[in-house]
C-alpha cells in the first residue's frame, strides 16, 4: 500500500476536520485539506456547526477558487474518513472534478496518515500553544501558520525544503560568517523565520 501511495503522491489528496476549543470552551472546526505530492496544506473554512451542506459548500468554494491550479488539475483521489459531515453531495462535487473519492476504513486513522500528520502539527506547533478567541481569530491564525508553512518550514518528505522551495529549486547555501541574519516573528513571535539581512 506504502509503494502505491508514494507512486500516485502526485494525485492524492486528504482532508479532514481539526477541532479547537476557544476560550469561551467554544468548539469549533475547521477543514483542512493536504496535498500529498508537495505537502501543500489547504484551509477550506472554519464553523462551529460543520454539517453536511457546508462541508459541501466549503469544497466547492475551494474548487471554484483553485480552478486554474495547474497542481489542482492533476488530481484524482480524495481520502476522506467516514465522518458524518462527508454526505453524498461532498462526494459529488469531487466526483464532478473527477475525483475519486476514497473512503477510509472505520476506526482506521492510519489510514489518512498524512492528515492526521498535519493536524497534529498544527496543534504542536501552534494550537497548543495560542489561545483562540472565535470563528475569525482561528481562520486568520490558521491562514497565516499556513503562509509559514508552506514558505518557510523545513519538511522531512521533501528533501528539508519547503513546498516553496520544492516546487521552484532549493536555496543556495550562504556563509553566514558574511552575513548578517535578520528575525522576523511570526504569530506574536509563537514562530521566528530567519533570512539574510539586505
Amino acid at each position: 500500500m506504502e509503494a502505491v501511495l508514494t507512486a500516485q503522491a502526485e494525485h492524492i489528496v486528504a482532508i479532514d476536520f481539526l477541532h479547537v476549543d476557544t476560550v469561551n470552551l467554544t468548539r469549533l472546526y475547521a477543514l483542512i485539506m493536504l496535498e500529498h505530492g508537495n505537502r501543500r496544506a489547504h484551509l477550506l473554512g472554519v464553523t462551529a456547526n460543520p454539517t453536511g451542506p457546508w462541508t459541501a459548500q466549503a469544497a466547492r468554494n475551494f474548487l471554484i477558487n483553485t480552478a486554474t491550479d495547474t497542481d489542482m488539475q492533476k488530481l484524482k483521489f480524495l481520502i476522506r474518513d467516514r465522518g458524518g459531515q462527508f454526505t453524498e453531495a461532498f462526494d459529488t462535487v469531487f466526483a464532478d472534478a473527477s475525483l475519486r473519492v476514497l473512503k477510509s476504513p472505520p476506526q482506521a486513522p492510519k489510514a489518512n496518515a498524512h492528515c492526521e500528520r498535519i493536524i497534529g502539527t498544527l496543534r504542536r506547533e501552534l494550537l497548543d500553544s495560542m489561545l483562540i478567541l472565535n470563528e475569525h481569530h482561528l481562520r486568520r491564525t490558521l491562514t497565516r501558520y499556513l503562509e509559514h508553512y508552506h514558505t518557510a518550514r523545513p519538511h522531512r518528505s521533501i528533501g528539508q525544503l519547503s513546498p516553496a522551495q520544492a516546487e521552484t529549486r532549493p536555496p543556495t547555501p550562504i556563509g553566514l560568517t558574511t552575513q548578517r541574519v535578520h528575525r522576523r516573528a511570526i504569530l506574536g513571535g509563537l514562530i521566528n523565520e530567519y533570512q539574510i539581512a539586505s
